[in-house]
């Protein structure tokens, strides 16, 4: 009995085996300038961080957009996807999409920004949109800045 043991364990470790390594497809995931609307002091807008796969493949991993915004504007909550988190300070907002995006299409994550209170009128401020995913083979068109506008 003792024998056939190691002759049952021996294959269940065999398929066990190294895990795989996830698949990775040939896409251009590219971030496109979208400028929210202006903002009143103490008001809000909401910033679409939009990328778009350019292909020829559909997306085979996941990726994540970051949204970082300068100083006097805070993410607040609630986000679009629910996959979207902020940092404490609330000024990244880092929002998760499953793999499967198709070529020449896109996606969209919504940050609602508000703006302090005691911002200048006329003022404009910058910030980025980035996007981050093992398909991307083309860093160049991964980052665009947009402009935030108190009026």
């Amino acid at each position: 009995m003792h024998r056939l043991v190691p002759l049952l364990v021996a294959p269940v470790l065999a398929l066990a085996g190294p895990a795989a390594a996830p698949a990775v497809s040939d896409s251009d995931l590219q971030v496109v300038r979208l400028d929210p609307d202006p903002v009143a002091p103490g008001g809000t807008t909401t910033v679409h961080a939009f990328v778009a796969n350019g292909g020829p493949e559909r997306t085979a991993s996941a990726f994540t957009v970051l949204v970082d915004l300068p100083a006097g504007f805070t993410a607040e909550g609630p986000y679009f996807p629910s996959s979207c988190t902020a940092s404490a300070a609330g000024r990244r907002v880092s929002c998760t999409f499953p793999a499967g995006l198709p070529p020449l299409r896109s996606a969209t994550a919504l940050v609602p920004v508000r703006a302090d209170a005691h911002l200048p009128r006329g003022l404009t401020s910058s910030g980025q949109v980035r996007v981050v995913g093992a398909d991307d083979h083309d860093p160049a068109n991964n980052l665009t800045p947009f402009a935030l506008r108190v009026s």
